[in-house]
């Protein structure tokens, strides 16, 4: 990979056709957010624009119970944008309806060259693996061929797989670059999963 800067993307239906993606799965505790931190700006300073995409388990909020925009939503909007000089949000409310898939939330995002989606590791896009023996859970890459190498503190000689120290952040920026998978084929494999 050569330092500087990515080319900006070619854009069709507001979609990126040169956008990338890329996963990072694991146990809870694994210390997926935290290679994530340490991974951004790496890919910063190569020039290389990233945004993420994070999974959740469970209800969360990103707005203040009693603040305008929470009692919008506590309304009934289906959507409300708060805006500031500093940053923008888009809180979309699902109500009834089934959870937004992997696809749907990539086709929100604003053109970037890299995409990392944090959970999601039931979906079919290529992941890295993020594997901490203190967590005393079985690793997932011997049952997921989506999984393209793993992040670990302990080796895994019968991996199949690159395996790489969770301190090598260059080395597991160059590889979820190189093993980054374009939209258009993320999008395509999701189409024939449904």
């Amino acid at each position: 990979m050569t330092a500087g800067r990515v080319s900006r993307p070619v854009l069709f239906l507001g979609m990126s056709l040169s956008m990338r993606v890329i996963g990072l799965a694991g146990w809870s505790g694994a210390g997926k957010t935290t290679l994530l931190t340490r991974l951004i700006p790496e890919f910063a300073n190569r020039g290389i624009a990233v945004s993420t995409i994070k999974h959740a388990h469970h209800a969360f909020d990103l707005d203040t119970p009693g603040k305008d925009s929470w009692a919008h939503r506590e309304a009934g909007a289906s959507e409300v944008l708060i805006s500031s000089a500093r940053r923008w949000a888009l809180l979309h409310e699902l109500r009834d309806e089934p959870e937004a898939k992997l696809p749907e939330l990539l086709a929100r995002l604003s053109p970037v060259d890299l995409v990392i989606v944090e959970g999601f590791k039931r979906d079919p896009h290529a992941k890295l693996e993020v594997y901490r023996v203190a967590n005393g859970k079985p690793p997932l890459h011997p049952q997921d061929d989506s999984i393209v190498a793993v992040a670990s503190d302990t080796p895994f000689p019968q991996a199949g797989r690159p395996v790489l120290g969770l301190d090598d952040i260059p080395g597991i920026a160059d590889l979820l670059f190189a093993r980054a998978q374009p939209l258009a084929e993320v999008l395509e494999r999701a189409r024939e999963e449904a």
